[in-house]
């Protein structure tokens, strides 16, 4: 059922890096952490750092956009102009502190032929966002880090608003269930396991998943000091992930997105939204 992880799951260390790196505008109101947290990542890699801001209907615009004047409608789209405006300020800002305005830009994806953050992701090593947004002001350009991980096929990374930290993470928890988009994640973040100081591969249930002795056994190969934990259920599997982490001090989470659709998490909840939820350090995605 699981067979080796080869050079098409995980790379080869020489040739595997993070280059490009998107930041996708989600608020930024606490502090800026996600921004900031990429600009650690793109000087560890001397990556290139792109901004970017989606676009939707404001609650407003969503409620009364049939009814308003053209007056009132015309305000709407001047803050939003604004909106857009401070978040290129305060990108260039933060970008210019850390002395790598030379290695960036900022884009509005309203520009980018009718793209939307999802599918400009889809060009880059790497995507970090915040978790999306709920506040009414900020919401309609806010990134939704499940949807991008979901439609683009790269990597999200989702970094807490409130999240601070010296430096980039050294112990990282890896939910491992066997399924493809575990697999998948785990490939992705192959760049940043590497370099860690110890992985920590989760498994939860009375049953380990077929092949975890042969995944633990590779990332040794790449030189990554791996143990295995298993794990009983606390509350849902999400809580188990996110409890764990918390025990034994892991400071990155990565997994898998959505192994069913996106509609079922949704209606019925899931462990891709239970993460999201109640996240405290980051988490990387993959579908």
């Amino acid at each position: 059922m699981f067979g080796p992880l080869n050079s098409q799951f995980i790379g080869d260390r020489n040739t595997m890096s993070v280059k490009t790196i998107l930041v996708a505008y989600s608020g930024w109101s606490s502090a800026q952490r996600p921004l900031k947290h990429a600009l650690k990542i793109a000087n560890h890699h001397d990556a290139w750092l792109t901004g970017i801001v989606g676009h939707g209907k404001s609650h407003v615009l969503r409620l009364f956009a049939g009814q308003m004047p053209s007056e009132v409608f015309a305000l709407l789209k001047e803050n939003e102009r604004k909106e857009i405006a401070d978040a290129k300020d305060t990108f260039a800002k933060e970008v210019a502190r850390n002395n790598r305005s030379h290695r960036s830009d900022f884009l509005d994806v309203i520009d980018e032929d009718g793209g939307t953050v999802a599918s400009f992701s889809r060009t880059f090593d790497l995507v970090v966002t915040a978790p999306h947004t709920t506040a009414r002001d900020e919401e309609h350009m806010s990134a939704s880090p499940d949807l991008i991980a979901l439609q683009s096929g790269r990597p999200v990374l989702i970094v807490p608003k409130e999240y601070d930290a010296p430096g980039l993470s050294t112990h990282v928890l890896v939910a491992w269930d066997g399924k493809r988009a575990a697999a998948r994640a785990i490939g992705d973040a192959m760049p940043m396991l590497e370099e860690k100081g110890k992985v920590t591969v989760l498994t939860i249930g009375a049953k380990t998943p077929a092949g975890t002795d042969r995944l633990i056994q590779n990332l040794r190969h790449h030189g990554i000091r791996t143990d295995h934990l298993q794990s009983s259920k606390t509350g849902s599997i999400g809580n188990t992930i996110l409890v764990t982490a918390q025990d034994i001090g892991a400071d990155l989470i990565v997994m898998g997105a959505y192994e069913h659709s996106k509609f079922a998490h949704d209606v019925f909840g899931g462990v891709t939204t239970d993460v999201l939820e109640g996240m405290n350090v980051p988490v990387l995605m993959s579908h």
